[in-house]
């Protein structure tokens, strides 16, 4: 289906308020348009070899004035109503963008910057706007207007109003050339736009590391360079509407009024034949009524283009496919989980990981450690169904996960990032993320268990402190028992740490240790650690190497055999002896 059918069907969501707009536009249009007629009529009949007739006048005057407010009240209620109208398709199409962007797999995300999803949601849905509100209007009063104006020829002059009809095929070749061009440029645009946006929004979240390395200024020629080739695509844009718009409407008027005189002369000399001032008046105004609209047309041609280019990429996202959010629940699982001869790769052939095998069961803290690259974030992405494996089979409580919708298994897993995310809101809110299920004596049971007074004992607000995008305002060890206390609220049956203890103190470190003990109580952890001393008492390790297990077994058991395990572990700890 076209984009501009797409959008059609959006419009015919909120039929109602574009249809009555429409109809008081139509009101409007002829209101105006019997000015010429009423003008006319005064001319020829009532003014006559300078005897003025007052009364009628006043009369058509009087008519003539109350039809000019007609003419302005509906005017006014065709703007409300396709306004309201505009921004109401608008609304269901943003949320309906929104709404399908949590259905995307993560991988959608890992190739497209979030700048550039972000531009699709705004910038482009914004564009859609305006074809709503100044495009269909101006379209609709134009092709009304247009159609009025031919009707009121038809009337005064049938050979007149033919000869007239020959703008119309002229401006339809013109509106097909013009988007042969038009389109690619305004593709070109959009998507500078966009690259625009995902530049700027990555240089706001590195600003520190831009700043610290000093690369303010290989930014900015980055960003100027990107800048310019956007202006030379809206330059083209520019030429091209200036070039053709004002003087192809000149050039038209031009010619008509040509015709009109030549043709009233010719009139004119014909013996009985009397052109009168009322029918030359009435002519020449219709003649730029009729210039008008198509003027009007023809300068939102551009305006047309965009939009229907920024539906394109929005209708694009929307056609990528998604998982319906599931509302399917399930009693909370056991947690023994089993990995069955499992293989994945991001990429097609290039495994990352390498028919791996290991149960988990019930209460048991497995930890996954390795270099970086060696696939243990792969494996917990897994488990998540972030992505899916590419063979074998990963198992919860026997069920194959697959055969599961992913919100459903997630149900009952909590993870802690080794960079926790805060939104925007207060400290009980990013616990609880505004779960009806989640009371607030739970948000504070939750915040106590992970050592909550550490966050809590310098903030003015205590839980309803105010929290900025991504926590900024907060330190890191807050931010990591904040995203503790939120997994721990959630009561999880499966568990998950990613690295959650590397970018936190000792101090804050012990009381999360503290803390797990009581986690890992009646739920399977799984724990990813480069911080070796974090996973001594561990019931399983699983040390990973270009995606295989190579090692398996506790702590001391890993020590004993004197390999890959025991080496990283005597290199953290930078002695020859351990304990």
């Amino acid at each position: 289906m076209s984009t501009g059918k797409r959008l059609y069907h959006y419009a015919l969501f909120y039929k109602k308020p574009i249809l009555l707009g429409l109809i008081f536009l139509t009101i409007a249009v002829f209101a105006d348009l019997s000015g010429p007629f009423i003008a006319k009529t005064i001319i020829d009949e009532h003014i006559v070899e300078g005897a003025i007739e007052f009364q009628p006048i006043l009369l058509l005057l009087g008519l003539f004035f109350g039809l000019s407010v007609v003419t302005a009240v509906f005017r006014y209620f065709m703007f409300i109503q396709l306004q309201v109208g505009a921004n109401r398709v608008v609304q269901k199409l943003r949320n309906d963008v929104f709404q399908h962007i949590q259905t995307l797999p993560i991988q959608y995300f890992d190739n497209l910057p979030a700048g550039k999803v972000v531009a699709r949601v705004t910038n482009d849905t914004e564009a859609i706007r305006n074809l709503y509100v100044q495009v269909l209007s101006q379209f609709a009063t134009s092709i009304i207007s247009i159609l009025g104006v031919y009707v009121a020829l038809f009337i005064l002059n049938v050979r007149m109003a033919l000869m007239a009809l020959f703008v119309l095929p002229i401006i339809y070749i013109w509106m097909i050339s013009y988007r042969k061009y038009a389109s690619k440029y305004n593709h070109i645009v959009r998507t500078k736009i966009a690259d625009l946006n995902a530049m700027l929004n990555e240089s706001i979240q590195g600003m520190s590391i831009i700043q610290a390395f000093k690369r303010e200024e290989q930014m900015d020629r980055e960003f100027e360079e990107m800048n310019e080739e956007h202006y030379r695509y809206q330059r083209k844009l520019l030429i091209l509407d200036s070039a053709t718009s004002f003087n192809l409407v000149s050039v038209l008027r031009s010619v008509m009024f040509i015709v009109f005189i030549t043709y009233f002369g010719l009139q004119s000399m014909e013996p009985g034949t009397i052109v009168s001032a009322g029918m030359l008046y009435a002519f020449v105004d219709y003649t730029t009524r009729l210039f008008n609209p198509i003027t009007g047309i023809v300068n939102q041609f551009s305006q047309l283009e965009r939009s229907l280019v920024a539906g394109s990429r929005v209708f694009a996202l929307l056609d990528e496919s998604g998982e319906k959010v599931a509302d399917k629940k399930m009693e909370r699982y056991e947690g023994n989980v089993e990995f069955q001869n499992v293989s994945f790769a991001y990429k097609e052939q290039e495994y990352v990981l390498k028919n791996l095998n290991f149960i988990a069961n019930k209460g048991e803290t497995v930890a996954l450690v390795g270099h970086t690259g060696s696939g243990k974030s792969s494996i917990m992405n897994l488990l998540f169904r972030f992505y899916d494996s590419s063979k074998g089979k990963i198992l919860i409580d026997g069920i194959d996960i697959t055969t599961l919708p992913r919100q459903t298994i997630r149900e009952h897993m909590g993870i802690v990032l080794q960079d926790p995310y805060l939104f925007s809101g207060t400290i009980a809110s990013n616990v609880s993320l505004n779960d009806p299920k989640i009371s607030r004596e739970k948000v504070e049971a939750s915040l106590a268990a992970v050592g909550g007074e550490r966050v809590l004992k310098n903030l003015e607000k205590g839980l309803d402190e105010p929290v900025i995008e991504k926590g900024s305002t907060l330190s890191s060890g807050q931010r990591q028992l904040v995203s503790f206390a939120r997994a721990l609220a959630f009561d999880p049956a499966i568990l998950i740490l990613d690295e959650a203890t590397s970018n936190i103190d000792t101090e804050t470190e012990e009381i999360i240790q503290h803390a797990m003990d009581v986690l890992k109580k009646g739920r399977t952890t799984f724990i990813i650690a480069h911080r070796l001393s974090t996973i001594k008492n561990a019931d399983r390790i699983l040390v990973l190497d270009r995606g295989e297990i190579v090692e398996s077994g506790t702590h001391e058991e890993l020590l004993e055999l004197q390999g890959r395990y025991e080496q990283m572990y005597k290199l953290q700890a930078g002695v020859s002896s351990y304990a």
